[in-house]
């Protein structure tokens, strides 16, 4: 990198800064400095699974100078990964101590993502989560107020809205291809059932209780922990808001509204000691434009939108129907939702098709430098994670609810309302 470009980006960060007075004071002085270094510094936390994948996209655009995970061996495996000379903490706030990190990732179990990102912005860091953003509606509401005190930039890892496919789906709806959109349906798949499992003594190098955090107390199950945490209620909602938070944040962007009406129907599991996400379950959501969205765990993995004038479906390894053959006779107008392109400067070219995660990635580091909101921001996020929230709260009380998207709470329903916020754990509340 030339001095010229390492200028620049300094420039542009503290350029946007000093208009900023939201920011911290701090955090002001740390990105006024970064000319002193030629690359930001990433403190990765959480290090398995998808953790190590968005990490090694990070240091693309930065230098990996710290990690943090409860788990000592992966903790150790990730210094090897990621050079010797990396300093590692089992307890992530001692990461975000440090002055040499300006970014943290967060790549852990979903009830930990919105404590970890608050401490971050309130520590002057910059965040890439993964989604799904929260654990509780309430959470993601306490996450978006200290963004707009701060400053800081959150890039949520939904990485569908950096893909091709849907988002020239999105383009598509939004510029009256499909007529007026009608519905909208959603397939994400079957929960995991099993259990009961044995419970044991937490292996030596997990800090239990540091893992469970915020969630309660319990004897060590090992299928509780790592990827499997996502079919616990106590610390995820299933597909609902695994998939769901990818699949339904790109429906609500077509739909360009927020549901009204949410009914979910569900089956649990009936062993105790196992997994308790819903063993079968279906949503149906009504917004105020008309359109009527339909979430079931049966069917193609995907997203099908039905207008008054054709529909086209769209997942991961496809995007088709007539009107996306029509494409090669008559292109969008693309004055909005322009394809992400790199900066030439300071940003590798990338031509043809575009690396997904990767370009969704530059973004975050890109609306670091210029101080602006990303594309997967915290508003976007927390409304389509609270879409899959709602539904799980509707399929836990087995009826209907009306919702108020402008006060967000539940309409003359107070039992609904009190499943907003769970009981935290002392030590470990999200504040």
């Amino acid at each position: 990198m030339s001095k010229t470009q390492i200028h620049r980006r300094s420039f542009l960060a503290a350029a946007s800064l000093a208009s900023s007075a939201a920011l911290l004071p701090q955090a002001m002085a740390r990105n006024k400095s970064r000319h002193k270094v030629e690359r930001l510094g990433i403190g990765a936390i959480g290090l398995r699974y998808q953790g190590t994948v968005i990490a090694e996209k990070a240091q693309i655009y930065g230098d990996i100078v710290a990690l943090a995970d409860v788990d000592q061996q992966i903790l150790e495996k990730g210094r090897s990964d990621f050079g010797n000379k990396t300093q590692i903490f089992s307890d992530y706030r001692e990461l975000l101590e440090r002055p040499d990190v300006d970014v943290v990732t967060i790549g852990t179990p979903d009830h930990w993502h919105i404590k970890m990102a608050i401490d971050a912005c309130r520590a002057g860091k910059d965040v890439y989560v993964e989604k799904p953003l929260s654990l509780t509606i309430d959470e993601g509401k306490r996450l978006r107020e200290v963004v707009r005190q701060t400053g800081r930039v959150v890039q949520v890892g939904s990485w569908q809205r950096s893909d091709h496919r849907f988002r020239l789906a999105v383009e598509m709806v939004r510029q009256g291809r499909l007529g007026d959109l009608q519905r909208v349906d959603v397939v994400l798949g079957k929960n995991k059932t099993g259990g009961p499992f044995p419970f044991r003594q937490p292996p030596t190098h997990l800090n239990w209780d540091l893992w469970q955090g915020q969630t309660p107390n319990v004897s060590y199950q090992e299928e509780r922990c790592h990827y499997k945490f996502r079919w616990w209620q106590a610390y995820s909602g299933g597909q609902m808001t695994d998939w769901g938070a990818h699949h339904l944040d790109i429906a609500q962007w077509a739909i360009n509204a927020w549901p009204e009406e949410i009914e979910g129907q569900a089956n649990y599991p009936a062993e105790p000691d196992g997994y308790d996400v819903p063993v079968d379950f279906s949503v149906d959501y009504r917004y105020p434009n008309g359109v009527l969205m339909t979430v079931r765990d049966t069917g193609r993995n995907g997203i099908l939108l039905t207008g008054t004038r054709g529909r086209i479906f769209v997942n991961r390894g496809t995007l088709q129907g007539k009107p996306v053959e029509q494409l090669a006779e008559k292109p969008l107008q693309r004055e909005q939702f322009q394809e992400y392109a790199y900066d030439n400067l300071e940003r590798p070219q990338r031509a043809g098709k575009l690396d997904a995660i990767m370009n969704h990635m530059g973004n975050f580091f890109d609306c670091v430098d210029a101080r602006k909101q990303p594309i997967s921001d915290v508003e976007s996020q927390h409304r389509s994670v609270s879409t899959c929230h709602l539904g799980n709260i509707s399929m836990k009380l087995a009826r209907p609810l009306k919702w108020d998207a402008t006060q967000e709470r539940f309409q003359n329903d107070p039992e609904a309302n009190a499943l907003l916020v769970r009981e935290q754990r002392k030590g470990f509340e999200v504040v």
